[in-house]
Formats: structure tokens, sequence, C-alpha cells
């Protein structure tokens, strides 16, 4: 076992500046020739390896531009960055070695509830600050110095499916008859079926706003086999098909419905990775799924000349890696605030004290690139007022379109 984990950790990437010190991630500033080191897994392989791909390429560009313009405090920065393999398994494990062993100086999270979660506990351990760019479900989130760069608010198994069904129902004709799908994964399911004491999901507040569930259908993660949920969908006949699940899942679900020579009238995905289903063309046109950010040109002239910059950068990057979608949007957007939000905790506390860095961002907050000012209570897990959107597939492209008042586009209804 202790071979397989040094083989493991044998895959980090080092990237940034070339020098090998690393801190005890309790210090005041160190000696300004070693760099700052920050450890953290993402998952390069396995199942969630095409997300995984969009927060490396991202945290290169941030590394990259950070040290570009003088560090942290005067001293560049490393980015260790491990391969979890998408496998909750090894996630402890690993930042069980990056903080003991290898001694990072900050930690970032990992990619994917589940993961984090895993993560979250090893950084609690060691009292580590852990911004994590991708776990919404404020009540499992109970470690005071960990700090989300994507927030659904603190109830999100409310607020997501509330706001799809105000969006569609500003529709002409909205849909009465809907089919949920969802991913046994700890990362969706709980969008679908509450989490805890808390039942309220997809299900319960369909029912009552007065939607008929035609089909309710739970699937493993680890499904390859899309046929017989698209023939039971196919059969029911919804008017919207929610597929509360993650990565390619939509994709396969649409593919396999294709292969049926069916097309649903209108789809929501949660998580999807978004260049799949930009692949599928027209078999994915009008699709819905939630955003925190996409480079429409509105919201870019909002933002400045740096958030262009950013997002062109990335997109270059992205193509040079060879992504299948080369866009700057949410995921790469959550992974700018997890960034973000750690080099804030360093700077504004004068160094990388664990603690004086968790004290800080409760006290001043931080500030982001594309989700403004963020604030930071412990009391509800540290989640901050939510800027998510609906967004949708036009003319092979994702746009905002809901709520109207933040819209690049007008939400466009059911396929005829």
């Amino acid at each position: 076992m202790r071979r397989r984990s040094l083989a493991v950790i044998g895959t980090a990437l080092v990237l940034g500046a070339a020098a090998a010190g690393c801190g005890n991630g309790s210090g005041s500033g160190g000696d300004s020739d070693k760099p700052i080191v920050v450890g953290s897994t993402l998952s390069l392989t396995g199942a969630f390896a095409a997300t995984g791909q969009i927060h490396k390429i991202a945290g290169e560009e941030f590394v990259d531009r950070l040290n570009a313009n003088g560090g942290l405090l005067g001293r560049k920065v490393e980015w260790k960055v491990v391969d979890d393999q998408s496998d909750q398994a090894k996630v402890s494990q690993l930042y069980e070695r990056l903080i003991s062993q290898d001694k990072v100086d900050l930690i970032l999270g990992p990619y994917a509830t589940p993961n984090i979660l895993s993560a979250m506990a090893v950084a609690q351990r060691h009292g580590y600050v852990m911004p994590q760019h991708s776990a919404v479900l404020a009540p499992q989130l109970t470690y005071e110095c960990q700090f989300p760069a994507w927030s659904i608010s603190p109830t999100p198994n409310s607020f997501i499916p509330n706001q799809l069904f105000d969006a569609v129902a500003s529709l002409p004709t909205p849909p009465k008859r809907i089919a949920v799908l969802t991913s046994q994964s700890g990362s969706a399911a709980f969008v679908s079926d509450g989490f805890g004491d808390d039942k309220s999901g997809t299900l319960s507040i369909a029912k009552e706003r007065g939607l008929d569930v035609v089909a309710d259908i739970h699937y493993p993660p680890t499904t390859t086999d899309w046929a017989p949920i698209a023939a039971q969908v196919r059969d029911a006949d919804p008017d919207l098909v929610i597929d509360n699940g993650l990565g390619v899942d939509a994709a396969n679900i649409l593919q396999a419905m294709a292969q049926l020579d069916y097309r649903p009238k209108q789809m929501f995905g949660l998580f999807p990775a978004p260049g799949p289903l930009l692949a599928l063309g027209d078999e994915a046109e009008g699709m819905l799924s939630v955003s925190m950010f996409e480079p429409n040109k509105p919201t870019l002239d909002k933002l400045g000349p740096a958030a262009t910059e950013i997002t062109a950068d990335f997109t270059k990057r992205a193509e040079a890696a060879k992504l299948p979608y080369t866009v700057f949007e949410t995921q790469a957007a959550a992974s700018w605030n997890a960034w973000e939000i750690l080099t804030d905790a360093v700077k504004e506390s004068g160094g990388t004290d664990q603690r004086k860095m968790c004290d800080t961002l409760h006290q001043k907050g931080a500030d982001t690139t594309f989700s403004g000012h963020l604030t930071f209570d412990p009391k509800v897990q540290n989640f901050w007022p939510t800027t998510q959107t609906i967004k949708q597939i036009q003319n092979g492209d994702w746009v905002t379109v809901w709520p109207a008042d933040r819209a690049a586009a007008q939400l466009e209804g059911p396929r005829s």
C-alpha cells in the first residue's frame, strides 16, 4: 500500500517556480528565497477528468499570472497538484501526504463533493484553510475554515429546482409533465431528494407546484448502458426532462435517446461537462443548466478588461490542451474564485498562519474577479449570497437566459 501511495504521489505536477522549498503552513511569510507551495488533488483521470482538466488549466493560468505580478508576499508560488483518479478513497491519503510529509504551506480542495468532503476532514484535522470550488451542499460542509468558491444559497436542494421552475414557468407554454433522472452520486442526489431532515428537492417541489412527475429514475454514477433509461423517458412522454447528474451523464442520455429516434421536448442537466453537450450539435440545442458565469459579451463588458484577458488566455490554454470545450465558464470561474479566496487570505493576514487566514476571511471576506466581493458567515457554512443563473444552448453556444435582469438572451421554449 505504501509503494502504491508513493507511486500516485509521484505523478504530482509541480507548477510555478522551479525551486522546491516548502513551508510548514503556519508561518508569517518565511524565507523570501523559498516559494509558497500550494497543494491539492484534482481528478485528472477517471470519471471526473473532463471537469478536473478545466480546474487544472484555470489553476495553471492563475499561478502564472500571480507569479508574473510578484507572487505572494514577495515569494514565488508553486502548485503541487496530484491526480486523485476520481477516486474518493484516495483523496484523504493524498491530502494527508501533502500536509504531513510534503508540508505544503497552503491547500485547495479537489473537484466533486465526495472528494471535497474527504479532503475537508484532513484539513480540519490539521487546521488548514481550504477554499473549495465545487461542493455546494452547505449542511455537509461544517468545517468553519472551508470556504466555498461557488454558492447556491445555504439550501441548494430548494434553490436549484425553484429557480428552474420559475424560469420555465415564464414560457408561453410551461411544462406540465416532467421526468426526473437522478445520479446517486453525493454531488447530485440531494437536488432531487433533499438531504438529511430537509426533504425538499426537485421531486417534492415539483409536486408542490402542481407538476406531474411522470418518471422518477435513480441511476448509479457508474452507469454505462443508458438505453433502458432513455426508453423509460420516451415512454413517459414528459414536457421537460431533468437530469440531476454530473459530467457526461446528460450527453450520454441524449445520445441514447437519439438512438431510439426520440428527442425530448426540453431538457435540463444539473452539473454537466459543457463541451460534450455542445459536441452533440442539434441534439443538445435548447439544453438548460445552472451557471455561475458565462463569458457572454454583456457580462464581460461589465466586468472590464481583466476578465476579458483571463477568459481569452484560458481559451488559448484549453485549445493547446485539446479540451473539448475551451470556454472559460462556471467551472473555471469557480476555480478562479477559489484561488482568489486563498491568495486574499494570505495577503490580508500577512502570512500563511492558518488561524489568522481563516479569521481574516470571516472578518473581511474576499474580492473576486467574476463574483465580486464575497462574505463568509460560519453560521451558514460560509456560503455567500448566490449569483447563480440558468444557461441554455442557443445556436451552438451556452448563453445566460435567467433571471431576466441578468440574461444575455431570451429563454427559448420546448422544441416543436
